[in-house]
């Protein structure tokens, strides 16, 4: 078990920075445009499908899956994303398997994502610790995705931390009685839906595109290419990256001032 030495930016939402934060796995996926994803526990298989759908078109376009390992949609969530790309925040330590029934399943996301705790490493699953749990995995993604709910239950809670962090609510379009906590926060203007899981998708890869553009310019710009050239590949960035004192050039060439 690991703790978290660097402060968490997103985690500043959070009602209380947690004091401490362990971990096992891969840290770099915090590093990752998120989503967390919550749900039922006992999700239709319509909400599953979905589910799974969605997740691993968000994981292919490189935005991790955040939940809380539980059963369900959480379970879902975390598998469609694949091990290597999603977090599971634990309402237990990271060396306790909750539930039994995903043991497998966190397994692997130990060995290649990321497993997060606020407990000590063998601390055991109470009543409030899922509270503390939920808190955590609403702060850690950029929106709140949820797949299914029924009212009073303890998905609800989570969505009451998206509400007070301000964080966009998004549920799949559900039939009439079914799902009614998801259907009343659509009624509530409280949560907008995925009608189209490619569009949704969309919204959060063209960040990731910009951010893969960033790279690629300023790694070029460490060969110290001469200007001409640089400007002929990034004509959009050369102004930009003089202006902010990223680049200077000197004698006909680009040099990294990072």
């Amino acid at each position: 078990m690991n703790i978290v030495q660097e402060k968490i930016t997103e985690l500043s939402s959070m009602k209380n920075y947690p004091d401490e934060l362990f971990y096992d796995g891969n840290l770099e996926l915090l590093k990752r445009v998120k989503i967390s994803i919550v749900g039922s526990r006992k999700p239709s298989k319509y909400s599953r499908l979905m589910i799974q759908k969605l997740s691993s078109s968000l994981s292919k376009a490189g935005v991790c899956i955040v939940s809380g390992g539980a059963m369900g949609i959480d379970a879902v969530a975390h598998s469609g994303a694949g091990a290597s790309n999603t977090i599971a925040v634990l309402p237990c330590g990271v060396n306790v398997r909750y539930p039994l029934v995903n043991k497998n399943l966190l397994n692997d996301i130990q060995k290649s994502g990321l497993l997060l705790s606020q407990f000590d490493a063998d601390f055991k699953v109470t009543s409030w610790s899922f509270v503390v749990r939920n808190e955590l995995v609403v702060a850690l993604g950029d929106v709140l995705v949820v797949g299914e709910a029924e009212l009073n239950s303890g998905t609800m809670r989570s969505v009451e931390f998206a509400l007070k962090m301000q964080k966009e609510i998004f549920v799949l379009p559900q039939r009439l009685g079914e799902s009614e906590a998801t259907n009343r926060l659509v009624k509530e203007n409280k949560a907008k839906v995925i009608y189209d899981i490619d569009e949704f998708v969309s919204r959060f890869t063209t960040c990731n595109d910009e951010l893969h553009v960033e790279d690629e310019f300023l790694n070029y710009c460490s060969t110290n290419p001469t200007y001409d050239e640089a400007l002929k590949k990034f004509p959009d960035k050369i102004f930009e990256a003089e202006l902010s004192g990223e680049i200077i050039i000197q004698n006909g060439r680009i040099l990294s001032n990072l």
